[in-house]
């Protein structure tokens, strides 16, 4: 198969403009004869619904949460990025575009990026309509921070509250058009399997999470609005309930899953306590902007600290090494997240981490607080401040906060076309649940602005051009396809209740999580990704001869819901070390150590790297079928990321 991108000739300034142009378009009466399936209420998916059913399609909005206000938007703190040049500072679309191309180290799609750039002025006139309450200068204006990656100030933001700011933005869009009839709401509804008629995806098949019952629903297309698989790694910033499902079962129904490897490891995390511990806690980047990162100059003054003998108030300042100030002076403590987040496994595999487990850094206000005061800073980051010091017992105001890497996001996902579109015509998938955007590493404050480009902006236009030319011709479920689907579900369903092993979810769960940490997690080697192919199959192997699903179908069965889960996790962390084991080259967040400059840099092969990894399923127990999208370059020049 050719992987057609579909990206619009002309220059990259006229190619968005041009492309709405000469897309076809749904007259408003014949709007209303279309069905549109959306899986997923995050941003993504709760702008797309609510923009849709404004147009007149008649949009079924699926969640496994009991509401969307639940989505895991919400957990997104420190702010939305646009090119508004608020500050004056010298921003515009086309930097905005450059920071987004070089921060992903150069291994995504101009013409999606550049258009993300476009449509983000848009995005904050949106929300700003909507009521979020985006912080304001004195004046009157919107208020701008900092985030890493950029030399300029574009993050809009809410206290670190930003996620959830949006998110009841996009809400109230989508209630009301709940209450206008045009969306119709399934909470506590789980998408199993896409169903495909004539090779187009023509609805979905779910399971109601409360009664067990599995049902089927028809649409002219399937939106998968349904995040990241950070959790893959057990231990990640995610939400418990965040998974692969719906994208996994969309890719073996045909749909191209690409770079897999590409996964984020968010530098500014609370660290790990303990095996106890089902996630890890995000402190905002946000908090970057006033926080210095710094560790003990020596072993022994760290090993001091880690016994208690000393407090981090104790060491002076010539003792302490700002060690992102020192080695990236242009950028300091706001270099991108992969690169802050390699220095800190730096220094503590050095033997300077500052907590029990010396896997910490110290993130230090005292500076910040005596230049600006305490209550300046209270009124930035209080509520982050707050849930440091409820979960640490520490307060931040006067000792350090703790941070150490951990996952956080996905930048590889679903393939799509320009139109957001899968290799299964008329499956979209738009967000998180793609890989078009980022690259090999996502920008701080840009996964909420890809969410709501894609969903305000984008897929009204590009759905439109797809339904225009598919006729409106009604579809059910009465299709053998959909009973076909169904029986696969059931099937499934019946095998996991059946084992009745000796093993509990989490315990396949938690040893994934270990062997994707270890060995692809930040940093990977050849050969570890070779030990850990062959673990995950003996561990897969097991999962399926010895786990202890309890319960029974029709009924509340939480431990069925992770078993589902968890069983496409297995088979995506395999896919995930294929990735990285095929791709011989480091870049953002894929880092071989085999492939690094002298200085400990993430080392490119644009000769024979430059393509997105797109692989096709071939059916159980077979390889994956690696094909590539060749990346054209013709607006920024392929260079060594310096953030020196």
């Amino acid at each position: 198969m050719i992987l057609d991108s579909k990206i619009p000739a002309g220059p990259l300034a006229e190619k968005w403009t041009k492309h709405k142009f000469t897309s076809k378009l749904v007259n408003p009466a014949n709007k209303r004869k279309y069905e549109v399936i959306v899986v997923g209420t995050g941003l993504a998916g709760a702008s797309a619904a609510a923009s849709l059913a404004e147009l007149g399609y008649n949009v079924k909005a699926f969640c496994f949460q009991d509401s969307p206000r639940r989505a895991h938007s919400i957990a997104a703190q420190g702010g939305i990025n646009a090119a508004k040049n608020y500050q004056n500072d010298g921003d515009s679309v086309y930097r905005l575009f450059y920071d987004t191309i070089k921060g992903g180290d150069y291994r995504a799609r101009e013409a999606n990026v550049y258009r993300l750039a476009e449509v983000s002025v848009n995005i904050i006139d949106q929300c700003v309509a909507q009521g979020v309450p985006f912080a304001r200068e004195y004046g009157g204006l919107l208020a701008n921070r900092s985030f890493g990656g950029a030399q300029v100030s574009r993050t809009f933001y809410a206290r670190g509250q930003t996620g959830q700011q949006l998110l009841l933005g996009a809400y109230s869009a989508l209630s009301r058009q709940v209450a206008n009839g045009k969306v119709k709401l399934y909470p506590r509804t789980e998408m199993m399997d896409v169903v495909t008629v004539d090779g187009h995806a023509q609805g979905i098949v779910t399971r109601n999470l409360i009664t067990g019952a599995i049902e089927t629903h028809a649409a002219h297309a399937v939106l998968l609005c349904t995040g990241g698989y950070g959790n893959v790694f057990f231990l990640s910033t995610n939400a418990m309930g965040s998974n692969v499902t719906a994208a996994w079962r969309a890719h073996k129904k045909g749909a191209h899953f690409a770079n897999p490897c590409y996964t984020q490891i968010h530098p500014t995390c609370i660290p790990v306590s303990g095996d106890h511990q089902s996630k890890l806690t995000l402190m905002s980047e946000s908090l970057r902007n006033d926080g210095r990162v710094w560790v003990p100059k020596t072993v022994a003054m760290a090993e001091k600290l880690r016994k208690g003998e000393i407090r981090p108030r104790d060491i002076q300042e010539e003792d302490r090494d700002y060690y992102l100030e020192r080695k990236y002076p242009s950028f300091g403590n706001l270099v991108p997240r992969d690169v802050a987040s390699r220095n800190a496994k730096y220094v503590c595999d050095e033997g300077r981490g500052v907590n029990e487990t010396g896997e910490a850094v110290f993130l230090d206000f005292r500076d910040a607080i005596n230049r600006d005061s305490e209550a300046t800073i209270r009124a930035r980051y209080g509520n982050l401040f707050d849930m440091y010091q409820q979960i640490t017992g520490e307060n931040p105001y006067q000792t350090p906060m703790k941070i150490y890497p951990a996952v956080h996001y996905t930048m590889g996902g679903l393939w799509v076309d320009y139109n957001l579109m899968t290799s299964v015509p008329g499956l979209y998938a738009l967000g998180e649940a793609n890989f078009s955007d980022h690259g090999a590493n996502r920008l701080g404050a840009s996964a909420l602005m890809q969410g709501l480009a894609d969903g305000y902006f984008v897929i009204p236009y590009t759905l439109g051009d797809y339904l225009a030319g598919l006729g409106t011709k009604p579809v059910d479920t009465n299709h053998p396809e959909f009973e076909k689907a169904v029986k696969g579900v059931k099937d499934k369903i019946s095998k996991l209740l059946g084992i009745k092993g000796t093993k509990s979810v989490d315990y396949f769960h938690k040893k994934l999580g270990k062997i994707m940490w270890n060995d692809c997690g930040m940093a990977r080697t050849a050969e570890g990704l070779t030990r850990a192919k062959a673990e995950i199959k003996a561990l897969r192997a097991e999962f399926w001869k010895d786990v202890k699903v309890l319960g029974e179908n029709e009924e509340l069965n939480q431990s069925l819901e992770k078993a589902h889960r968890v069983a496409d996790f297995l088979e995506l962390g395999e896919l995930m070390v294929d990735d990285a084991l095929n791709r011989n080259e480091s870049c953002g967040g894929h880092f071989r150590e085999e492939y690094q400059t002298p200085e400990g840099e993430a080392l490119r092969d644009d000769e024979n790297f430059a393509y997105v990894a797109a692989w096709k399923y071939q059916g159980d127990e077979q390889e994956e079928l690696l094909e590539k999208e060749p990346l054209v370059f013709e607006n920024v020049k392929l260079t060594q990321r310096s953030y020196k």
